[in-house]
């Protein structure tokens, strides 16, 4: 029997499969990229008596791959927290799926796993940009103010790393740095001997830094929409940069949107109420969860259509 784990390279994947290979450690073939490669399940080639499990990957872009496994008589774990569509009743599927906007996929494993190593849900969260989701389990946990700044700082790092839109815009592979984390029960003590995270969090300031230099594209009465130049730089912080601006004017939808190698854009969209997947979703590559979305390729010559949408859909807030 052959175990795969398959897991979304940004923090909340990361800390996803480390709170389950604590409590369950395995050998297992190990299966992620960057954030945006959302078909990870299709690179698994498994058989009858194999298992796999996924985590904070979208069930509904990897439907297919999914049917396929189940159909050769897999058995899959599946947690989740974007939208997922219908998800199937079969007897070799055991789905931990909830798209609600407070969730991230580490949190329904520190759900499952009774809150055994809550302070990696709690970088997961901070990662995902649920600040109070974050604070909330935090307060769970028995950590100092200090140290929950820590792990906050962790999260984002972890977080900023795994955008791109291939490999060679990562400064870290993702599995690199699971294999690094999985020799730490407590990310405290990852903070405290991994010098990569000072990379990490360099690289992620000077990128930062660069992006709120940048003027915006577009400013409507309830959105933002600001285009960056072509370079890893950008390609890395449109997450990060998202989540700045959703943090400094929650009231605002905001778009960040990349040049990708293709010739046209990759989008990062963050709205202040449920909507960002259901909006993405109308495009042919969108998807993702309620206020945190993207778009993976926009045709070039969409982007003005694009904005149109955005203005219709998210009007200048209510007073």
């Amino acid at each position: 029997m052959t175990r795969f784990d398959v897991f979304n390279g940004d923090a909340d994947g990361l800390c996803a499969l480390h709170q389950l290979r604590l409590v369950a450690p395995c050998d297992s073939v190990l299966v992620s990229g960057p954030k945006r490669d959302t078909g990870l399940l299709a690179r698994v080639d498994a058989t009858a008596g194999d298992e796999v499990t996924v985590l904070d990957v979208s069930m509904a872009t990897n439907r297919a791959a999914l049917d396929r496994l189940l159909g050769r008589g897999v058995l899959v774990r599946y947690y989740d927290h974007h939208y997922a569509g219908h998800v199937p009743a079969h007897p070799g599927l055991v789905a931990h799926v909830d798209p609600s906007p407070d969730v991230c996929t580490s949190i329904l494993v520190d759900r499952t796993l009774g809150g055994a190593h809550r302070p990696w849900a709690v970088v997961a969260a901070f990662g995902d940009n649920l600040g109070a989701a974050a604070t909330a389990l935090a307060a769970r946990c028995t950590l100092a103010a200090a140290d929950v700044d820590r792990l906050r700082a962790l999260g984002e790092s972890l977080n900023y790393n795994g955008y791109g839109d291939d490999v060679a815009d990562l400064i870290v592979h993702p599995i690199e740095l699971y294999r690094t984390m999985s020799r730490h029960a407590h990310p405290l003590s990852f903070i405290e001997s991994t010098p990569v995270l000072a990379t990490l969090a360099g690289h992620r300031r000077d990128d930062l830094a660069r992006a709120m230099q940048a003027a915006p594209f577009a400013v409507l009465d309830g959105a933002t929409v600001h285009v960056l130049p072509d370079a890893a730089w950008s390609r890395r912080v449109r997450g990060e940069f998202a989540n700045a601006l959703a943090n400094r004017s929650p009231a605002l939808a905001h778009a960040v949107v990349t040049p990708n190698r293709r010739g046209h854009y990759t989008v990062s969209l963050r709205t202040p109420v449920p909507g960002a997947d259901r909006f993405c979703r109308a495009f042919a590559s969108g998807g993702g969860r309620a206020v945190a979305a993207g778009i993976d390729d926009l045709p070039a010559d969409a982007l003005d259509d694009f904005v149109a949408c955005l203005a219709s859909a998210f009007p200048a807030p209510s007073a």
